[in-house]
């Protein structure tokens, strides 16, 4: 199962390890093919057998408009053991309700993260990622976005997929009545990249209850768009933890979301752009090295911070905190007396690429 935002090239990429296995005859359909949706629903033994027998694997791409897919593919492989089976889909939150129960014990679950800066690197070389960071801040790194030109493309291509795939598949898939609402809620959001949201303030804001603000953020987690960090804490008494701070997992689709697109030395939330980005980049960087590890945020109650903690699985913390200016900065006291064994490490445009490779 590979999970992942719409055009961050899942299909691309099962289609590429297609061809390095020509050995092997796979059936590739797509799960907004009508005709093969409707063979998959009826879940006939018969038909199955007959369509698939003669496979090594099927492919299927955007699993979740299958309704019920998880019960079908339990079949199959019951029915085929041999077969190999890939499904993608760009909603988990449908996609873990169909597919979850039907396939314990059966499933390997992958995501896909728009481009890194280690991809580029490796791409356009070492230098390149600290040379394109105002436009990986600005555009993001979705796939078609770092191979469009001219400025006016990106934004016109990031403004059609904030539109077209990102909500339209949420107020489509779950059904939600009021559009303006989540359109309204994703940017407060968005403005608010580094902080603590309110739950109750964002209700008031918008003029709904707070458990509709928490399923629309869940659905935005589960539909990637955000994603959420939470407080640290290991019990001193000053520590902030039961808050959350959202980020967006791509710069681009922030800035569509606000129609910002201003050149980043102009802008006033740099700061905020360069956090996203880095916070984004450690998280993909462990994503796929599967450290299993955990990320959260620092904040006493007089207003001490750090930007990112990670705890690794075997308990041991990193510290790092984004700053735009190369210069020297000051570990918050605190931090120090209470983690004295974990300095503080201060990322900037200059040094990032340290700690991401």
């Amino acid at each position: 199962m590979l999970f992942g935002a719409r055009r961050v090239g899942k299909t691309r990429l099962i289609e590429d390890y297609l061809t390095t296995v020509p050995e092997q005859k796979w059936y590739t359909g797509h799960g907004e093919d009508r005709d093969l949706a409707d063979l998959l629903e009826a879940r006939s033994a018969s038909r199955l057998r007959q369509l698939f027998s003669g496979y090594d694997g099927f492919f299927l791409d955007e699993a979740q408009s299958v309704t019920d897919v998880g019960a079908t593919l339990k079949l199959l492989v019951d029915l085929l053991p041999q077969l190999k089976v890939i499904v993608t889909g760009s909603s988990a939150f449908r996609l873990n309700q169909m597919l979850g129960q039907p396939l314990t014990g059966r499933r390997s679950v992958h995501y896909l993260h728009p481009v890194t800066a280690s991809e580029i690197a490796s791409w356009k070389g070492p230098l390149a990622p600290e040379g394109l960071l105002p436009d990986l801040l600005n555009y993001g790194s979705y796939p078609e976005v770092l191979q469009i030109g001219p400025a006016a493309e990106r934004q016109a291509y990031l403004r059609q997929l904030v539109e077209d795939y990102l909500f339209q598949d949420i107020l489509a898939f779950e059904q939600l009545r009021n559009a303006r609402k989540l359109r309204d809620l994703t940017t407060l959001v968005a403005h608010q990249i580094g902080s603590e949201l309110s739950l109750n303030e964002l209700a008031n804001s918008l003029q709904i209850n707070k458990a509709t603000v928490e399923r629309y953020l869940d659905l935005l987690e589960k539909s990637f768009v955000l994603f959420r960090i939470s407080g640290f804490s290991r019990n001193l008494r000053k520590e902030v933890s039961k808050t959350m701070r959202y980020y967006f997992v791509d710069n681009g689709i922030r800035n569509a979301v606000i129609n910002n697109f201003q050149a980043i030395d102009q802008r006033s939330d740099r700061g905020a752009l360069w956090e996203n980005f880095f916070v984004n980049e450690r998280r993909r960087h462990h994503a796929y090295s599967n450290t299993g590890t955990q990320d959260y945020f620092w904040r006493t109650y007089d207003q001490q911070e750090i930007d990112l903690i990670e705890v690794g699985s075997d308990g041991s913390l990193v510290a790092f905190e984004c700053k735009w200016q190369d210069k020297k900065h000051r570990t918050p006291a605190a931090w120090k007396k209470a983690y004295p064994d974990t300095p503080v490490q201060f990322v900037h445009p200059k040094n990032f690429m340290d700690f991401l490779i």
